[in-house]
C-alpha cells in the first residue's frame, strides 16, 4: 500500500546512484529485510517505509531495529505512512508534513524551495521542537519557529 500511496523511490533524484531497492510483501518481511540491511556493513542507510499499522510493527520490532542500527552505526529510518502514533522503540520520532513553498528571489509569482514542516515530538536526550525544513543543493536547512529553540544540537544531526 505504501507503494501505491506514494510511489516508488526515483534514483536519479538521490545524491549517489548505489542504491537496493527492496519490495516486501508484508510488514514482518519488510522489517526482516530492513534489520539485514542494518547490518550490512556495505550500506550508508537504510530505509524502511510502511502503510498504516501492521501487527508486526510493535515496540519489540522496533527496539529491535533500533539497537541493530545503534551497534553498526548505520543510519536507520523508518517511514510510516497512514498509520497511528504508539508506542516505539524509536531513538526519535518525528512528523513530517507539506509547508508552502518559500518565496523565489527571482519571480514572486513562482514557486520557490520546497518546504517541509518537521515536528521533533518525542527524542531521547533532545526536547521536542518544530522546524521548517527545506533543500538546496543537496543540502537539508533546518529553520526555527519563532521563539523556539536553538538549532544546535539537531543541526548536527542533519550534517
Amino acid at each position: 500500500m505504501a507503494i501505491l500511496e506514494s510511489g516508488r523511490i526515483h534514483p536519479p533524484g538521490l545524491p549517489s546512484q548505489n542504491l537496493i531497492h527492496v519490495t516486501a510483501r508484508d510488514a514482518k518481511d519488510a522489517l526482516w529485510a530492513m534489520e539485514e540491511g542494518v547490518r550490512c556493513a556495505a550500506l550508508s542507510a537504510v530505509i524502511g517505509e510502511l502503510w498504516g499499522d501492521p501487527r508486526a510493527l510493535d515496540f519489540t520490532a522496533t527496539r529491535r531495529l533500533a539497537v541493530a542500527a545503534e551497534r553498526s552505526g548505520t543510519p536507520c529510518w523508518l517511514v510510516r505512512l497512514g498509520g497511528t502514533a504508539n508506542l516505539s522503540g524509536a531513538r526519535m520520532r518525528w512528523r513530517i508534513a507539506s509547508a508552502p513553498s518559500l518565496s523565489n528571489p527571482l519571480d514572486a509569482r513562482a514557486p520557490g524551495l520546497a518546504a517541509w514542516d518537521a515536528n521533533l515530538f518525542r527524542a531521547r536526550g533532545f526536547p521536542p521542537g518544530r522546524w521548517n525544513l527545506t533543500h538546496e543543493a543537496d543540502r537539508f536547512h533546518l529553520v526555527a519557529a519563532s521563539g523556539d529553540r536553538t538549532l544546535g544540537e539537531i543541526e548536527r544531526l542533519s550534517a
